[in-house]
């Protein structure tokens, strides 16, 4: 059995390598996460350098109520701009991003030591004017700061009383966990990966050969149905593990060797055993994938009809990655059980160069195992019946 299933797969795998434009797709699907990733980190690092370094220009209106203030922002590269007419109606229509308004009784107020009113009008819902709000908010906090302690100087009263606390921050981050904040898509695109390597080939090998008539002489050939489809499977694997391992390299590749930290502040790296782990971890899912895109296609009238199935397919399993990159989620065994999920957060665990469970590595190992086993006994099933050939 074992060496008519071999024949199927050197069979499919040699038509399969002699259509370039198909494996060329393939295998610039799997780079394409690299090469968005390594943009994104650019364009990230480069718009953060330059929003801390270039000066701040800042409509504010009743400058000339609060000298003080104006010479303390002036001093901390802010350049004061003429302020719009109505500042709120700027924001909102975006021609600017934040206006300061200061109350005409401002100095009035700061000179009897009351608290002086100051407005901040900005649009916190749009995205482009938040390092902008930031940077103001930290600089009035900062000059809120020095008046409390010249107030408390003035009275013969020590800044230190309203100060208990002394914070501490000790940052016990690794270079491996803050590459993995920024990594966080990772997963998302291993699991694009695993669901498009192989999708070509197994439309080629099902709806395709239906379409050109030669799948029926296989059918009723010597060959089982069983040791068919284990061929077929088999041949799809192959693409698909070297389509993961094509986008692990160009990750490896981003993270070890591109210059990103003269743009981002931090050093990313990564051990390369952990690029073996990830592979690793993503062995079961591809039995996952296969037996399931084999199903889909061969349940297909026609090509187009199982690329709009398949094309479909890879975004149910890689939703937990896009979870994952904004939501806080500690492991747990429970999510060990849902394939592909459990995956995704050993994956994320092995980023961050934390210490993996092995009871977790088991039970996501073993549960994507057995669920890719019964569904390629349903494949096989699939494949047994008459009506495939129609």
């Amino acid at each position: 059995m074992f060496s008519k299933i071999m024949i199927v797969l050197r069979k499919e795998l040699t038509d399969h390598f002699r259509d370039r434009r198909s494996l060329t797709t393939s295998l610039f699907s799997a780079l394409l996460g690299p090469l968005m990733l390594l943009l994104l980190l650019f364009v990230i690092g480069g718009s953060s350098a330059e929003q801390a370094e270039r000066p701040l220009e800042l409509p504010v209106q009743g400058a000339e109520n609060a000298p003080g203030l104006v010479a303390f922002l002036e001093q901390r590269n802010v350049v004061l701009i003429d302020p719009p007419t109505d500042p709120a109606a700027a924001v909102r229509e975006a021609a600017v991003e934040a206006v300061v308004v200061i109350e005409p009784n401002y100095q009035e107020r700061v000179d009897s030591g009351l608290p002086a009113p100051i407005q901040l009008i900005a649009d916190t819902s749009r995205q482009s004017a938040s390092p902008t709000i930031s940077r103001v908010l930290q600089l009035l906090e900062a000059y809120n700061n020095q008046l409390a302690t010249l107030r408390l100087q003035a009275r013969g009263v020590s800044p230190s009383v309203i100060t208990p606390l002394a914070v501490e921050l000790i940052d016990i981050a690794t270079p491996q966990s803050r590459a993995a904040a920024l990594l966080n898509i990772l997963p998302y695109f291993l699991i694009f990966a695993v669901f498009v390597g192989g999708m070509s080939m197994t439309i080629d090998m099902t709806a395709g050969e239906r379409e050109r008539g030669s799948l029926e002489p296989l059918l009723i050939g010597p060959l089982s149905r069983a040791e068919l489809l284990l061929g077929k499977l088999s041949a799809a694997l192959v693409p698909a593990a070297l389509s993961v391992l094509a986008a692990l390299l160009g990750f490896a590749a981003v993270i070890n060797l591109a210059p990103l930290d003269q743009e981002l502040g931090v050093r990313l790296s990564l051990d390369p055993l952990a690029f073996v782990g990830i592979f690793l971890i993503t062995l079961p899912m591809l039995l996952l994938a296969g037996a399931l895109q084999m199903i889909i296609a061969s349940g297909s009238r026609t090509v187009k009809e199982a690329q709009s199935y398949l094309s479909f397919l890879p975004l149910i399993p890689a939703l937990p990655g896009l979870f994952l990159a904004f939501l806080p989620i500690r492991p747990a065994l429970w999510m060990m059980l849902v394939p592909t999920f459990g995956q995704q957060l050993l994956i994320n665990q092995l980023m961050r160069g934390e210490a993996l469970d092995l009871l977790f590595v088991a039970v996501s190992t073993a549960v994507t195992v057995v669920v890719g086993v019964v569904l390629i006994l349903v494949a096989v099933r699939l494949f047994s019946r008459e009506r495939l050939v129609m």
